[in-house]
């Protein structure tokens, strides 16, 4: 079945307005934001990058276009866990879609071959590994296509966080189908990866579509570990019965960690590159149900995940630059509502990502840039001001004030001048020898004479006791920062971790000719339960929609069984609120619902009236 229009009677295709296609195959009643002059861009036959950050409506961009042009339209896409998700949501619509990839049965792979031969799809998704293929390009010169979609078009940039060198052969496109409109679709690119996105697909000409990153409905918080594993726990509390996904920096943290969470009873999994493929498809399938969950994952999970109702992503360890820290948290809140992110962070990890950055086989332009961007993401974790706003900065947007929804907004953070602070941190560590980690600094500074420092006779030293008007607290946050401040290195020797100055930036210090400005380290205040917003409707039945919304949940989830699709691709659940809330009467009140559009109101609208009405 194809949403695009019938023949007319001349015999040739109708081509409908892109308005027209928005509401009645997609349920929506307008273009958001810069939507509309993209589509119309692509219809008439233009390149484009559109840069939009999740949940934006990016895929309405080529989507839309597929459906207004004539002949197919090539998704090239990353993952198949990506494309069987768009593909399963395409078809609820009642749009000819198909992808092929490697996990298909053969059966699957020649029933979609069949139908691109016959010119019945109006969309296919792809690999760009297959796309290049001989035969695939040989099959698609035969076809008629509409458009080129490139999706996730940062990973053809050498300097973006998540690099694939096949992308950057797409740049064949242009002479290979001669002209097939191009569109270039990401959500994480600063400046310098754009211009290397359009010079690598060679779209010199193409007109850019930016829209705001900013995505109100996310909290971005950042904490230095005291206890990571009870800092997720508080986090947790706020979310229990919902979805979720925890970040970890090795495969054995995650499985360490998934495990805790689990014999805790939680419904945490792990999930990483190094599983057997059959515990991953597992694990993704059960994510892709919608039932509550906590995915404790490499980087390795989450590209393409388009689950709407994840209401926290969590980092135990620092992403190595700002593009990949808001790629993950973007996988939190596409559905709209609030969500929660939190990173934790810690001199150590700032110390071992800048030792891997040394270590890198890379050349060295490439380094200055990804140091640069590891740089950025350290001073994002300190930073004082507006986290939203810093975090903007990194993609080149002025947010033009404070977010007032992160942390530093809620809690706004004390900066005091720390220079003498900083002077007895770092002349305990010379002192010392250069050959201890924090710990034992600290006892130095706080006057505790521990069996090591009496041992090492550092009881004796001028600087043993000259901080005990803090607490041990203070000076490691202090030396934390002086890590960051890249004055402080820690460096792992003989399995112990020690501290050690950076001259060229310890010694003005030192000498008093720079000054330091330190962050004071308080406890923020526990953050209250996320209360969600629900529709607000003027029908005196609103305030007890929750039992039809949960009626609808169900019958959502046993239909989605049934068709062996997530439940979100039916109805997200910003849909069924919306149907309980305003409770429709007729298929003609159902049908003004956003998000339910020709297809999905001929397919259940019966079910669905049928529950509203039982709820009255």
């Amino acid at each position: 079945m194809s949403a695009r229009p019938d023949r007319a009677e001349s015999g040739g295709p109708v081509t409908p307005a892109p308005l027209e296609v928005l509401r009645h195959v997609f349920g929506f009643p307008a273009f958001r934001g810069l939507q509309e002059a993209a589509v119309a861009h692509v219809v008439a036959g233009g390149d484009a990058l559109v840069l939009m950050p999740t949940g934006g409506g990016k895929s309405i961009c080529y989507q839309v276009p597929a459906l207004c042009r004539d002949g197919t339209a090539l998704v090239v896409s990353p993952l198949i866990a990506l494309m069987d998700d768009q593909v399963a949501a395409l078809r609820q619509l009642g749009i000819a879609a198909g992808a092929l990839h490697s996990e298909q049965d053969p059966d699957a792979q020649r029933a979609t071959g069949r139908e691109l031969e016959s010119g019945r799809l109006d969309l296919l998704y792809v690999s760009p590994e297959r796309l290049l293929t001989p035969s695939m390009q040989e099959r698609l010169a035969r076809r008629l296509l509409a458009l080129i979609a490139i999706d996730e078009a940062h990973c053809v940039s050498q300097w973006g966080h998540e690099f694939r060198p096949e992308y950057r052969a797409l740049a064949c496109l242009p002479e290979r189908f001669p002209g097939v409109p191009r569109v270039a679709l990401t959500a994480t690119a600063d400046p310098r990866t754009r211009a290397d996105i359009l010079a690598s697909l060679a779209m010199p000409d193409a007109t850019v579509f930016a829209a705001s990153f900013h995505r109100p409905n996310l909290h971005v918080a950042a904490e230095p570990k005291v206890g990571e594993m009870a800092q997720l726990a508080a986090l947790l509390r706020r979310h229990r019965d919902a979805a979720g996904i925890v970040y970890c920096g090795s495969r054995a943290k995650t499985e360490r960690v998934a495990q805790s969470l689990a014999g805790q009873g939680l419904p945490a999994v792990a999930f990483h590159a190094g599983l057997p493929p059959e515990v991953k498809r597992a694990a993704l399938t059960r994510f892709r149900s919608g039932e509550p969950m906590v995915m404790v994952a490499t980087i390795a999970f989450g590209m393409g995940i388009d689950r709407p109702d994840v209401r926290f992503v969590a980092h135990l360890d620092m992403p190595d630059s700002p593009e990949a820290f808001y790629q993950q948290i973007g996988r939190a809140g596409r559905d709209g509502e609030r969500a929660d992110t939190l990173l934790l962070y810690g001199g150590e990890d700032i110390a071992r990502a800048r030792h891997w950055l040394g270590q890198s086989a890379a050349p060295e332009a490439q380094k200055q840039v990804m140091r640069a961007r590891l740089e950025a993401m350290i001073r994002l974790t300190e930073t004082a001001q507006c986290r939203t706003a810093s975090l903007l900065a990194c993609f080149g947007e002025e947010l033009g004030g404070s977010c007032g929804h992160c942390d530093n907004c809620e809690t706004p953070a004390s900066v005091f001048d720390g220079t003498v602070e900083a002077q007895k941190v770092l002349s305990a560590v010379v002192r010392t020898g250069q050959r201890f980690g924090a710990k034992h600094v600290v006892e130095v500074l706080l006057g505790e004479a521990s069996e090591a420092v009496t041992r090492w006779a550092h009881d004796r030293l001028p600087t043993f006791g000259v901080g005990r008007d803090r607490p041990s607290r203070f000076w490691h946050g202090v030396i934390r920062q002086l890590v960051a401040l890249g004055a402080l290195d820690v460096v792992e020797e003989d399995r112990f971790r020690t501290l050690r100055l950076d001259a060229e930036r310890a010694r003005p210090i030192l000498r008093g000719e720079t000054r330091v400005e330190l962050r004071e380290e308080a406890m923020r205040p526990a953050a209250r339960p996320v209360r969600r917003e629900r529709p607000t409707v003027s029908s005196p039945e609103a305030a007890d929609s929750g039992g039809l919304f949960e009626a609808l949940r169900k019958w959502r989830a046993e239909e989605a069984k049934a068709q062996a699709v997530p439940p979100y691709v039916i109805f997200h659940d910003m849909v069924l609120r919306e149907i309980a809330a305003v409770r429709p009467a007729t298929r003609d009140e159902l049908g003004e619902i956003k998000g339910v559009g020709t297809s999905k109101l001929a397919r259940y609208g019966t079910a669905v009236l049928a529950l509203v009405g039982a709820a009255r």
